[in-house]
């Protein structure tokens, strides 16, 4: 069963119904290794959503509690246009340690060309130790639509109006 992308009339960019046993939804994305030491990301399991970025770093890091810092990945990439990376926390450190993202979820642009960085937060109860290697973040690729704005005088109306924080319950 093909399902055809709606988002882009092109004939040849069809994506397959995920439960077909031949199914290829994959993504070609360009990478170098900064760090021939690690990994390249990986996904744990075949139907995976986010593939595991590595901490590439020389030595052991302390976040303290309230802390943030830059965790360089070891890799650079190239996102195809008209898609992004996000960068997202690891459920495991969140819910083990309170690791989470800073900008959750960071955005990795396809035309930036630099090292993917993750910008880790504790918000934990203890100082957190990341280790060389260490798996501290998933990243998801996504397609994307950069918007149109038109500006007018007057939004149509809505039951839900300007009700905002809280407003559905």
């Amino acid at each position: 069963m093909e399902i055809e992308n709606l988002s882009d009339s092109n004939s040849n960019d069809i994506l397959r119904h995920p439960a077909e046993e031949d199914s290829d939804s994959s993504l070609a994305v360009e990478v170098i290794r900064i760090d021939n030491g690690l990994p390249l990301p990986t996904y744990q399991t075949k139907d995976a959503a986010g593939m595991d970025l590595f901490a590439a770093i020389e030595k052991e890091l302390v976040i303290q509690c309230g802390g943030r810092v830059v965790i360089p990945t070891g890799v650079r990439v190239a996102i195809p246009r008209g898609f992004e990376m996000q960068i997202r926390p690891r459920s495991g450190l969140a819910a083990n340690y309170g690791i989470s993202i800073c900008n959750t979820p960071g955005t990795i642009d396809a035309d930036y060309r630099g090292e993917v960085g993750v910008i880790l937060v504790n918000h934990g109860d203890t100082d957190f130790v990341v280790k060389r290697g260490d798996r501290v973040a998933q990243a998801v690729f996504n397609r994307i639509h950069q918007a149109k704005l038109v500006e007018v005088n007057e939004l149509d109306t809505t039951a839900r109006s300007t009700g905002g924080y809280g407003s559905t319950g």
